[in-house]
């Protein structure tokens, strides 16, 4: 997925091998995708990854939703 347009990501080179992150972390943002099926925003947040917002990992989530490929 190409995430060059959600203002929570970026992708640094050499940085997490180029992978997409949450901006100003190291946190790759497919780890959110991850969790996002069991746990919500909030728990994604506090329980697994500290120092992000739930806010950041609600819009995130909704990026990816908008943005999915369509299904055949």
């Amino acid at each position: 997925m190409d995430w060059s347009d959600s203002p929570d990501v970026e992708r640094i080179a050499g940085k997490v091998s180029g992978s997409w992150l949450v901006k100003g972390t190291r946190l790759p943002v497919d780890a959110i995708l991850l969790h996002a099926d069991e746990y919500s925003p909030e728990e994604i947040a506090t329980e697994f990854y500290q120092g992000i917002s739930p806010e950041i990992v609600r819009r995130i989530l909704a990026y990816a939703e908008a943005h999915a490929p369509a299904s055949a």
